[in-house]
């Protein structure tokens, strides 16, 4: 079994981005927004910043405290939209109630939109048009062409149904000439369905869902769920030790699609920032 590397995939797409950063006249810029006091938040925007930094990319963090109403996030976001300085903007999930999510994220320029959140990216990814693609789905292609990976023709099966992971992949694995399958809670024998995939990819957000029952011999399994243990270590949806000697090839957790996320948003930076 291969173990996919996604650290290493992903360094190789950050050193090329630096070095595209480099021939610009004008640093890409990028403006972190973050409501409350979310732990994990607060980290995601922290790595985020740090990989721009590597990168050369000029970032801004917003951090607003939980009581922020939404004409007042609306209002900041207006004006990271007319700031000529910033070409993508990400607005931190989740957002503490009452806020809207949709109506937040709607609100950022569709050309800034570097998450590919916005109802007119979202309509591009459905017509196979250009825009901005959510990062993590465009991370798991990348990790399956950078292992060599045939999609078109292949049997791709999604687990898991989120607008954030497994509808926009499920779409990418189709404009691939894939035949895809959407798997969700209440699939019926989800088991039966994975053994047919040579391309699985699950974002169910269940630890250990994906036993070695439940793969095809030379299937390639990307796993995207992560969850944290008792003991601290962390996991993902699929049984790695399990799974692995069944399989051709398999991300890790942690060390396969968390970093080519990051990489990705790096990369939807730089296109917003071409694009102007």
């Amino acid at each position: 079994m291969e173990q996919i590397d996604g650290k290493a995939i992903a360094q190789k797409i950050r050193e090329d981005i630096q070095a595209q950063v480099r021939q610009l006249t004008k640093p890409p810029g990028l403006a972190a927004i973050r409501v409350g006091e979310d732990p994990a938040s607060a980290i995601y925007v922290k790595n985020k910043r740090k990989a721009c930094a590597a990168a050369g990319i000029y970032s801004e963090e917003h951090a607003l405290p939980a009581s922020t109403s939404e004409s007042e996030l609306l209002a900041l976001i207006d004006r990271c939209n007319r700031n000529p300085n910033i070409h993508g903007i990400l607005v931190q999930l989740p957002l503490p109630a009452p806020l809207q999510a949709r109506h937040i994220l709607d609100a950022v320029a569709p050309e800034k939109d570097i998450d590919g959140f916005h109802y007119l990216n979202i309509g591009k990814l459905v017509a196979g048009e250009p825009g901005f693609v959510p990062c993590t789905p465009l991370g798991i292609i990348a990790l399956l062409r950078a292992t060599g990976v045939h999609i078109s023709g292949a049997h791709a099966v999604v687990v898991g149904r989120s607008d954030i992971v497994g509808k926009p992949t499920a779409l990418l694995l189709l404009h691939q000439h894939a035949t895809v399958t959407l798997c969700h809670s209440r699939t019926q024998d989800l088991g039966a369905i994975c053994r047919q995939a040579d391309i699985l990819v699950v974002a169910a957000g269940r630890p250990h869902l994906i036993t070695a029952e439940m793969v095809k011999k030379d299937a390639v399994v990307i796993d995207v769920g992560i969850h944290r243990l008792p003991g601290g270590g962390l996991t993902g949806d699929v049984d790695f030790e399990g799974v692995a000697p069944h399989v051709r090839a398999m991300t890790p957790v942690p060390g396969g699609v968390g970093p080519m996320t990051i990489a990705m948003l790096l990369a939807n930076t730089l296109q917003a920032a071409r694009a102007v």
